[in-house]
């Protein structure tokens, strides 16, 4: 279940409701944490807390887990859930932490008004916030970005951040690096892994 739901929020208790219904298993949700515990201590997997920017403050569950090598995660579904753009995240993530960043998942509130004109508030989630010292940056993977629609989706939670840490936005597809007028940048992930101080390109 963790290795096909890379990039997905994920919790315990949802784990213990889908062996409860898909195999008629009545393991506890206790086994399910140590065996979650267990991984991590194996280095398989590593989880992503999630992170209220405006709230500064840390969201208990759920979380996103992501596996130390792909490989074996492809390897463990018998290479037949291959998506690129989960796979793609993972990558990510694991190369911010090379790169000795902690990184968790962000939470951006936006509000605004509805149709009847009431007052209303949604969250945008951030894929990747990567700290080290003093040093901050919003990251959202993207696998492609093919229409305006597109890449204002993408956009959106960074450009409701409202602070002045640097927000990049990682695609597939080969590109020049680029910042555009709301100070985004946009990069290759060729040149995000490739390059040692991409993040600063």
């Amino acid at each position: 279940m963790l290795a096909s739901s890379i990039g997905s929020l994920t919790n315990v208790p949802k784990i213990e409701a889908t062996f409860r219904s898909v195999i008629q298993s009545n393991i506890s949700a206790n086994t399910i944490r140590q065996y979650i515990e267990y991984l991590e201590d194996a280095f398989v997997i590593n989880k992503a807390n999630r992170y209220n920017v405006k709230g500064r403050k840390y969201i208990g569950t759920p979380l996103k887990y992501y596996f130390e090598d792909v490989g074996l995660r492809n390897a463990r579904l018998g290479f037949r859930q291959v998506e690129e753009t989960h796979i793609m995240e993972n990558v990510i993530y694991n190369e911010l932490r090379s790169r000795g960043y902690s990184v968790d998942v962000g939470v951006v509130e936006k509000r605004g008004r509805n149709e009847e004109g009431k007052e209303e508030r949604t969250y945008l989630e951030i894929d990747f916030i990567a700290n080290l010292g003093s040093k901050r940056y919003y990251i959202q993977s993207a696998f492609s970005m093919p229409t305006e629609e597109k890449r204002i989706q993408e956009k959106a939670s960074l450009i409701n951040i409202g602070d002045s840490f640097k927000k990049i936005i990682i695609v597939k597809d080969v590109v020049n690096v680029t910042r555009d007028e709301d100070g985004i940048t946009t990069m290759s992930i060729y040149d995000f892994l490739l390059k040692e101080n991409s993040l600063e390109l």
